[in-house]
């Protein structure tokens, strides 16, 4: 573990890790987490994701941040550290860390040092970030290191002080460690002692923005800079946290990605090359800032005792098969429903429960294709729980994952269905890139992956990916597709040869600006169709209001003096969508919010692409199913099948059955679903019912 005394030969009986962490800027969020791994990629958070410690009770502020937890010299004493800080009050709101111990890393005491308050000459400090604790074998103490920022114009610097033998105050005034050698704050300092080599992690702000290491052979002197921007990203970080692997395959850097509210996982064995491992990540929580330590089989029993309950055993199935976001369980009813791929196998089904070192589920495996069986959770030293386990196979939602604002292609160079959506599941829809889906039938869909990366692949716009179009065109016997998406509040246009690309943005904008006589709104949500009766193509997009323009023939520009904005109804909110049936050109949008349980799909008819737009009397189409749980349905696109007049809407809804409890966030954590689609004889659309059923298997006749 590095940062204790711990010797290479002791480290084979730690077979867990324990994460430590805060979730958020909220003063509700600012407290310690924990989290367990078995293997240090996959976590599960205790306690439900909540504190295990109370913040008010520990520090100054009512809240901590950063929390950095180390095992002892004598590798049965535990120290942890953290920020004495609630955001809401401002960045240079704070002056004092917490220091907390604890021998079973269940009960902890504490006590909050006051760097201006106990230490004289400290008038204009302005904060205290993110304390970290070494052990000094040298000295037989415990060294804690810190950044501290004084007056409005100071940068902040890496202090360390001594711990007192109790860890409850600092024995010796605070001396200046490291700064930055271009004169730039230095914060979120990370020291790791490796093979006799001190490597300070450390991040930076000003004209260097990034994690950069320094080196010593000397723990408290002697830094020098070593290697710059380790962090594998281009988004701002902060963070750092290292650990080494128990099986001694090498060590994890990991930081938080703030901007973006996600965290990245890096692996190295020479503190150089460091390859990005998200991909093997999985956690079911949004960790801030924190850190991990590797603990023994004794250790995570004795945590799964205290923080871990029997549900949040069976919510953790991970067998590949699952849609693991559509678990369905219910404490008090006792029974969880399994959301499974089509065509999962249910004769011998194992769901894959996580268990950790004092905990099991029994059976592992049970034939759920005649109906529920009976599984127990058994947790040392609390009484067995059984639960009615059952698998169902809905094809709705149509992607295993969290995706929004959906727009479906037939591709005829291919022959296959497309399906391109808004990536969710970010705060604040904060989300940086575009994936593709291709599907033989509409049910069965594969992940193509990323198709435009915002911060690689476009110079104009490098956040808010959102809701994405597109369209095939034969120019001169070749296929091109032609992408049109939102980028920060902007929408571009990208090309490609193939419908999953690789796309290449045109370099600008398309639509940057409010059209004639609109003031409010954002320029989002686009969506191109071609008119088969001419063969023109054209463009709609707004947000609060609804514009359309005809394309010119290159498809990247609009045709001047064509831009028309037009008037679907008052409570048009955004996300048009316009097909062409029987002489009628059918005008699709959302209305409400996309936040709320209300959004639902309207529509209108015109007679020509940019003409009025007449609104039937039963307008509406799609919206929620309180009964069945589903909520949110908005954001529709449509397929026709070709050859028939079978018709499919695509839409996305909150995630079942979660979202109806998130509140707004239920806004960014939507998935995809697909229903059938009907018309009266006289042309209107009957209401489509939502479903979890889905829809079955679809093939073209070619």
């Amino acid at each position: 573990m590095p940062g204790t005394a711990q010797s290479k030969k002791t480290d084979f009986k730690y077979s867990a890790y324990l994460f430590a962490y805060f979730t958020g800027n909220q003063k509700n969020d600012e407290a310690i987490h924990f989290a367990l791994s078995n293997d240090g990629y996959t976590y599960r958070a205790l306690n439900h994701d909540q504190p295990v410690i109370n913040s008010a009770k520990i520090s100054e502020t009512g809240g901590v941040r950063d929390p950095h937890i180390m095992r002892g010299a004598d590798g049965k004493t535990f120290y942890m550290v953290a920020t004495d800080m609630v955001s809401d009050k401002g960045w240079d709101s704070n002056r004092a860390m917490v220091l907390l111990k604890s021998t079973d890393l269940i009960n902890w005491s504490s006590a909050v040092v006051n760097i201006q308050k106990r230490f004289k000459g400290n008038d204009s400090l302005m904060r205290v970030w993110a304390p970290q604790t070494i052990y000094d074998a040298a000295k037989e103490k415990y060294m804690i290191y810190w950044s501290m920022k004084h007056g409005r114009r100071g940068r902040d610097i890496i202090y360390y002080a001594y711990a007192n033998a109790a860890f409850t105050d600092l024995e010796t005034e605070p001396k200046q460690l490291y700064f930055s050698p271009d004169n730039g704050s230095c914060i979120d300092g990370e020291i790791v002692n490796k093979s006799g080599i001190f490597y300070l992690f450390y991040k930076t702000e000003g004209a260097n923005l990034g994690i950069n290491i320094a080196t010593s052979t000397k723990l408290t002197e002697g830094y020098t800079m070593q290697s710059r921007d380790v962090q594998q990203t281009k988004e701002p970080v902060e963070g750092s946290g290292v650990f080494k692997l128990n099986d001694g395959s090498g060590y994890i850097l990991m930081y938080d990605v703030y901007a973006s509210g996600r965290y990245e996982f890096t692996k190295s064995t020479d503190f150089k090359i460091f390859t990005v491992v998200n991909s093997d990540v999985k956690m079911n929580f949004h960790p801030r800032h924190g850190t991990v330590m590797p603990i023994t089989a004794a250790e995570a029993a004795r945590l799964s005792a205290k923080w871990l309950s029997a549900d949040e055993v069976l919510t953790s199935a991970a067998n590949p098969a699952l849609k693991t976001i559509n678990t369905k369980l219910d404490t008090n009813a006792k029974t969880l429903e399994l959301a499974v791929k089509p065509g999962t196998a249910l004769t011998a089904f194992n769901p894959g429960f996580i268990t950790f070192p004092g905990v099991t589920v029994t059976p592992k495996a049970a034939n759920l294709s005649t109906g529920p069986k009976i599984f127990t959770v058994s947790i040392a030293g609390k009484a067995p729980v059984k639960y009615k386990v059952s698998a169902v196979e809905n094809h709705n939602p149509v992607l295993a994952g969290l995706y929004a604002d959906p727009d479906i292609l037939y591709a005829e160079k291919t022959g296959k269905f497309y399906l391109y959506p808004t990536s969710d599941g970010f705060d604040g829809w904060s989300g940086k890139y575009f994936k593709a889906f291709s599907s033989p039938d509409m049910v069965n869909w594969k992940d193509e992956g990323v198709i435009l990366d915002l911060p690689k692949d476009v110079k104009w716009g490098k956040r808010n990916a959102w809701a994405p179009c597109i369209i095939e065109k034969k120019i001169n016997g070749v296929y091109k597709y032609f992408y049109y998406f939102c980028a920060a509040q902007k929408i571009g246009v990208a090309v490609a040869d193939n419908p999953a690309g690789p796309f290449v943005d045109s370099g600008k904008p398309l639509i940057d600006a409010f059209p004639e006589g609109v003031t409010n709104g954002q320029q989002i949500d686009a969506d191109v169709f071609t008119d088969p009766k001419t063969g023109k193509t054209y463009l709609y997009w707004g947000n609060g209001y609804m514009a359309g323009a005809e394309l010119n023939e290159d498809m990247v520009s609009l045709k001047p003096g064509t831009t028309k904005v037009l008037k679907p109804g008052n409570d048009y909110r955004e996300g048009t969508y316009v097909f062409y049936r029987n002489g009628k050109y059918y005008f699709m949008w959302s209305e409400d919010d996309t936040r709320s349980p209300d959004y639902r799909v309207a529509y209108g008819v015109s007679d020509s692409p940019l003409g009025e737009i007449s609104i039937p009397q039963n307008s509406i189409i799609l919206k929620k199913d309180a009964a069945q749980g589903i909520y949110g349905t908005g954001h529709s696109s449509v397929i026709q099948i070709p050859g028939t007049d079978e018709w499919y809407i695509v839409y996305h809804r909150f995630n079942y059955p979660k979202g109806i409890t998130m509140g707004g966030a239920a806004g960014f954590n939507r998935e995809v679903c697909i229903d059938r689609m009907y018309f009266n004889a006289d042309g209107t659309i009957k209401q489509v019912v939502p479903t979890h059923k889905g829809i079955a298997p679809v093939k073209v006749k070619k």
